[in-house]
């Protein structure tokens, strides 16, 4: 049923972090924090091959020589998510068959499990066309009018927020990307070609670090998975 190779957008510049680097290199527990994500993909043996795709001046922030391989670099990036995916899609797509799966995980959600990957790729490996992690939105949800006030409440029931991975079959993420105009993630690209992605359980801990405050909150998630299996050891 086909390889899997993911791809991880790494080429925005941060600009809300506000650190002198980009924040996909911005450490984290001595790391930088990509390569939290990139350590997590490893440890499934499916994730055959994983490119990291960074706009061409940030190609020295990241040494992938430790990982023999199974880790390159791609200096392709675009101005946004999608075209940052498909441009490496472009590149990738003489070595892929149609139906491989592409794993699309986001470089700043470092706290990303193993189980959540595993569950990810056990539900979806049969799957005609992918899905996503995603987690039940669990907050009270409201409409603002354009004065800033409460316009109504919303419904939440159904409602999902979507997280990373993101896995679909090459040959539709590929169509999807080709056709779609911004779209904001790969599951609403996908959408745009009329199918219907499958939601598969996430996790609340899986955060996007966006503001330095989700860094201490990343930090402390990683240091308790550490601690956790000092003390079963």
């Amino acid at each position: 049923m086909g390889r899997c190779i993911a791809i991880l957008p790494a080429g925005g510049t941060g600009s809300r972090f506000g650190a002198a680097c980009p924040k996909q290199f911005t450490l984290l527990l001595g790391q930088p924090l990509l390569v939290h994500s990139i350590q997590t993909l490893l440890k499934d043996p499916r994730v055959e091959a994983i490119h990291v795709v960074v706009s061409p001046e940030y190609e020295t922030f990241l040494d992938c020589s430790p990982w023999q391989g199974r880790v390159t670099l791609m200096p392709c990036a675009g101005p946004s998510r999608a075209q940052t995916v498909r441009q490496a899609l472009d590149v990738l797509a003489p070595t892929l068959a149609q139906d491989d799966w592409i794993l699309v995980h986001d470089a700043a959600r470092p706290c990303l499990s193993v189980a959540a990957l595993q569950r990810l790729l056990d539900g979806l490996w049969s799957d005609p066309v992918g899905g996503l992690l995603a987690v039940p939105v669990a907050d009270t949800l409201k409409q603002s009018g354009a004065d800033g006030r409460v316009r109504k409440t919303v419904d939440r029931s159904g409602l999902w927020a979507a997280q990373t991975p993101q896995m679909f079959r090459s040959g539709i993420l590929h169509a999807a990307l080709r056709q779609a105009t911004n779209p904001t993630d790969e599951s609403a690209a996908v959408e745009g070609l009329g199918h219907s992605p499958r939601l598969v359980q996430g996790e609340p801990a899986n955060i996007k670090v966006t503001y330095p405050e989700d860094l201490l909150y990343a930090q402390w998630v990683l240091e308790s998975r550490i601690s956790a299996k000092e003390e079963k050891t």
